[in-house]
């Protein structure tokens, strides 16, 4: 089944982190795959194929012969556990436990920051008003997370790299690359994972203008 070849599709836009998480992960594993765009803003991802595709109707979905799956995590997990090449989550057992609960948490909490900091700041360079205070305090929640996790002078949170690296690197980014306070620790390391080859080609992507 490895054999088959795998079809990635993202947002026209290239800002869905979710769908940069997938790309990340396939280009870590050196996986060949061919990418489709799906123009969230034109509204063709509730097309009734493509939402029979995904389930969901959302991106990214990945299709590796009869399977089509969408959700990130459940994506990335898959690659990890079908397919040889580097690997994407920790070997040992309780970190690549840790590393998924931080992808869960990052999915799942943290709306305040993924609304007032959305991608356009991180693709497109957007300046946004100052966070609100609940905004604020979602911050500081992610700041507790990320420096209880982050090992004193590490660059990883598990000894070597790992896709929930890129992930949480990515919500700081949300707040470092648009001015906001950031812890200096927490800053240097959200800058050097989004040094990573692998990312900068996703961040290097040419993106449509944006639309008022």
């Amino acid at each position: 089944m490895s054999s088959m070849p795998l079809q990635l599709h993202v947002d026209a836009q290239y800002t869905s982190p979710y769908a940069m998480s997938v790309f990340v992960t396939l280009r870590e594993k050196d996986l060949p795959f061919a990418l489709h765009t799906v123009d969230l803003d034109a509204a063709a991802h509730h097309d009734p194929a493509y939402a029979a595709l995904s389930l969901t109707a959302r991106v990214p979905t990945l299709q590796h012969g009869e399977l089509a799956l969408s959700e990130s995590s459940a994506i990335t997990e898959y690659l990890e556990e079908v397919f040889g090449g580097s690997p994407v989550y920790p070997a040992h057992l309780p970190s690549r436990a840790r590393a998924r609960q931080v992808q869960a948490w990052l999915r799942s909490d943290l709306l305040p920051i993924r609304e007032e900091r959305n991608t356009q700041v991180l693709f497109y360079g957007a300046r946004k008003p100052p966070l609100s205070a609940q905004a604020a305090a979602a911050a500081q929640r992610l700041f507790r997370f990320a420096e209880a996790l982050l090992p004193q002078g590490a660059e990883q949170l598990f000894g070597q790299w790992c896709i929930a690296d890129t992930d949480l690197a990515l919500m700081i980014n949300r707040l470092a690359l648009h001015g906001d306070p950031v812890p200096p620790r927490l800053a240097a390391y959200a800058k050097a994972q989004w040094q990573r080859p692998s990312v900068q080609e996703w961040v290097a992507m040419q993106r449509p203008p944006l639309t008022a």
